[in-house]
């Protein structure tokens, strides 16, 4: 793999590992550095499970954007995006319709660097640089104004997206104000670590991401499911990711946990 340095602005420090970069790197993607690859094969020594778990994440991902296209939703905000690369919504949602438009959103500037070279010539994207918590100002943002139509159902994504969000940001708040901009027929997809699990390795693992100042939380099934508040849980509601909806049997257990919703009243 060939690093792209020259590719990339001077706001990109190579010297220290991005989690995007790491997921992209455990998804097989070519958008990360040699610091990333060595920080998440530190992490998968820790914890051997860890590239399935995002490439389960991946594969529920492109299950709920095949759900929401085929129940009529066409547009997409997708929060706490990290970088769209390879397989990334815009690219499932459009090759059933290409009508449909994906408004990504990240506060990391790795991202935006990254995800300006990808999206540069792709119609009906954007990619905002915006904290998902930070909901009024995503919302308000003129390039997702100009992107989606407020009129029409939208689909909120947040994959693995909430658990670098620790409890005192409050993401029920911020997914409430999302929740109340959206117009019924909505909805709202959702894939968090899971609090329960006895994987090997996860304190491990977390250590490993702590020394790179990532530190993600686990939630438990309780706490995930009241994250879909005013929205009407699809079957099979709130569960492992890789028994939602599965495209084939016997698929590995993974400690994630998510679900999908539509909003159906004001």
């Amino acid at each position: 793999m060939v690093d792209r340095e020259v590719r990339l602005p001077p706001i990109v420090d190579l010297t220290k590992p991005n989690d995007a970069r790491v997921y992209d790197y455990l998804l097989g993607g070519a958008h990360n550095f040699a610091v990333d690859r060595e920080l998440a094969r530190q992490a998968v020594a820790a914890m051997p499970i860890l590239r399935q778990v995002a490439l389960a994440n991946r594969a529920f991902l492109h299950r709920v954007v095949r759900v929401c296209v085929h129940a009529g939703v066409r547009q997409f905000l997708d929060l706490g995006s990290g970088i769209p690369g390879l397989g990334n919504v815009h690219e499932v949602a459009q090759a059933i319709d290409p009508r449909c438009a994906v408004a990504y959103v990240d506060v990391d500037p790795v991202v935006h660097a990254h995800g300006q070279l990808i999206l540069s010539d792709t119609p009906g994207t954007a990619l905002i640089n915006e904290d998902l918590m930070n909901a009024e100002a995503v919302l308000e943002h003129p390039a997702v104004r100009g992107l989606l139509d407020f009129d029409e159902p939208i689909a909120v994504l947040g994959m693995l997206a909430l658990h670098f969000v620790p409890d005192e940001r409050d993401p029920e708040g911020a997914l409430a104000t999302y929740r109340d901009a959206l117009p019924v027929g909505s909805m709202l997809g959702l894939s968090h670590p899971a609090g329960d699990t006895t994987a090997e390795g996860v304190d491990e693992a977390i250590d490993v991401f702590s020394q790179g100042h990532m530190v993600p939380v686990a939630r438990d099934l309780e706490r995930l499911t009241g994250f879909f508040e005013g929205f009407e849980l699809l079957e099979p509601g709130v569960t492992r990711v890789p028994n939602w909806r599965p495209d084939r049997e016997g698929s590995e257990d993974v400690p994630v946990n998510g679900g999908l919703g539509v909003k159906s009243s004001r």
